[in-house]
């Protein structure tokens, strides 16, 4: 396996070495004022055929004092170098309290490299607690969309906070992100499948929306991860919602291939061998095409992309990893009965070094609302409507012992007020963390939101599984299920978490209305979800 890895790791080292003799300079030209002036205060950007933020702009992983910044230059975005030339491009960037400009507080320029699809992260700092900034990027006379951002503040009373997961393209319209943005949340949390590695096949709710033949082949090469990207990230509605918010992103499975596990790919399908180089270049191309900094800048197949956020003394945030540490799926994955393996206390979904990360920083948190935002059910969700159990095996009910590490460290510690945020499952369930889930009537320790898809799976159906504040008669941990499209909204104090889920009627065209189809409040010290 260690040889696999090397292997992996060195058909990208190349040009990750290159990558990092520009990219030091990139980072420390944050702090930076030699930018040329002046700048057009303009609002309005005139394009030309070759302009090249097509992909538009975006920022993330807010700090007290800085944020990220990304662009991707591409001109032709469904090419594998997005129409640019095979050379480095000098990018300016800059940042205001304005949207025009006109009290900038921080400019600079980076190198855009070939290496890296051209793409421009920039870790800009000194900047204030809990403000607004804005930023914009320049290269050659051209100017892109102007984005808004906020930085994480060090006291806080609100937060107000989306989740969403599970966005197809070919499935439909993300008419969900367009409502999103203009929510103008503090923060946006995408917890996995940004993109889809499946071939792109005219059906779904985009069967009139034509696309080249490369992209009717599934995903391996970096070359087709990175059009991948390309066509996503130029739909109009994705642009909005990160022009309107930073993002913390995680990844699920699609982002590489369907249900993979740690090092093993789906289905003994691909060698170990093969799929640790398909890895590499997924990595590498999530990293390209998202708000990240340069210590998840993927190392092969390997990446740390499990990190921690604060917001003040109010919601401690621990974005997780659970595809790239955990043991593979048994009993043949999918949902099983009388699976005795799944409760082998060996078997891991985080990997020791993660899990222990996660505890300790529970253990430790002086916030209020100690978030995990993951991408799988944690919730016990029995398939089986009569008395056998059928669990499904990719979830945390396949990691029976590693779910109940987590859930009993939890308890041990004190941790105040603990939240799941999860998508995967295309449905949106609000459930009670239960300290035994064959019990209904152990304690509750938790909660768990689960937001449904933004386009995968299509339409989906306005009918309610569980209406709000119900009880699931297979699952009575669970207190609402549904079945359409859409995002989570919520408003974080002190006293109280808020929760709603928003909804669209329809994906497969665009401009459908968005509605809140159930709304939860949990109290501090409370844990619980009440019917708002």
């Amino acid at each position: 396996m260690d040889d696999d890895r090397r292997l992996a790791g060195h058909l990208l080292d190349r040009s990750r070495r290159g990558f990092l003799g520009m990219t030091g300079a990139a980072f420390a030209l944050a702090f930076t004022t030699r930018l040329a002036d002046p700048w057009t205060a303009e609002s309005t950007v005139s394009r030309s055929a070759d302009y090249p933020f097509q992909l538009g702009v975006a920022s993330g992983d807010p700090l007290p004092d800085g944020v990220v910044l990304w662009t991707r230059l591409a001109s032709r975005p469904l090419e594998p170098l997005g129409g640019m030339p095979y050379t480095r491009i000098r990018v300016s960037w800059e940042v205001a309290e304005d949207d025009q400009f006109k009290r900038r507080v921080r400019h600079g320029d980076a190198w855009a490299t070939p290496e890296y699809g051209h793409s421009v992260h920039v870790d800009v700092r000194g900047l204030k607690p809990g403000r607004d900034y804005f930023y914009r990027f320049r290269t050659g006379g051209e100017i892109s969309p102007v984005g808004r951002t906020r930085t994480a503040p060090v006291t806080a009373d609100r937060l107000k906070i989306a989740f969403a997961s599970c966005a197809s393209w070919p499935d439909g319209f993300y008419t969900a992100y367009r409502h999103l943005a203009a929510e103008n949340p503090d923060v946006v949390f995408h917890l996995g499948d940004y993109i889809y590695e499946y071939g792109i096949v005219p059906t779904g709710g985009r069967r009139n929306t034509p696309v080249p033949d490369p992209f009717r082949v599934q995903c391996d090469t970096l070359d087709r991860y990175r059009i991948q990207y390309g066509l996503y990230k130029s739909d109009p509605d994705l642009q909005a919602a990160h022009h309107a918010a930073p993002w913390i992103v995680t990844w699920d499975d699609h982002e590489v291939l369907d249900n993979y596990a740690g090092d093993v790919g789906p289905g003994g399908n691909v060698t170990e061998q093969d799929f640790l180089v398909i890895r590499a270049n997924a990595y590498r191309a999530f990293w390209e095409n998202l708000p990240l900094r340069l210590p998840q800048l993927p190392d092969g197949p390997d990446s740390r992309l499990y990190r921690r956020f604060d917001f003040g003394r109010l919601a401690r945030f621990n974005v997780l990893d659970t595809r790239q540490y955990r043991s593979d799926q048994v009993c043949g994955d999918g949902q099983q009965i009388d699976c005795a393996e799944r409760l082998d206390p060996s078997r891991t979904m985080l990997g020791d070094e993660q899990e222990k990360w996660l505890l300790d920083g529970l253990g430790r948190s002086p916030a209020k609302w100690n978030v995990l935002a993951q991408q799988i059910a944690m919730c016990q969700l029995d398939f089986d409507p009569g008395p056998a159990q059928k669990l499904s095996m990719d979830l945390w009910d396949g990691y029976k012992a590693a779910k109940d590490r987590v859930l009993n460290g939890i308890v041990e510690r004190g941790v105040s007020n603990p939240v799941v945020l999860t998508g995967d499952i295309h449905y949106n369930l609000a459930g009670e963390l239960k300290a035994d889930f064959n019990d209904p009537a152990s304690p509750t320790i938790g909660v768990e939101l689960v937001c449904t898809s933004v386009t995968s799976g299509g339409n989906g159906s306005a009918s309610t599984g569980v209406p709000a504040g119900g009880s699931d008669p297979v699952n009575p941990h669970i207190r609402f299920s549904g079945y359409q499209r859409g995002y989570v909204s919520c408003e974080v104090t002190p006293d109280a978490w808020r929760t709603d889920y928003r909804v669209v009627p329809y994906i497969d065209r665009p401009g459908a209305p968005v509605e809140t189809k159930a709304s939860f409040v949990t109290v501090d010290g409370r844990p619980g979800l009440n019917v708002a």
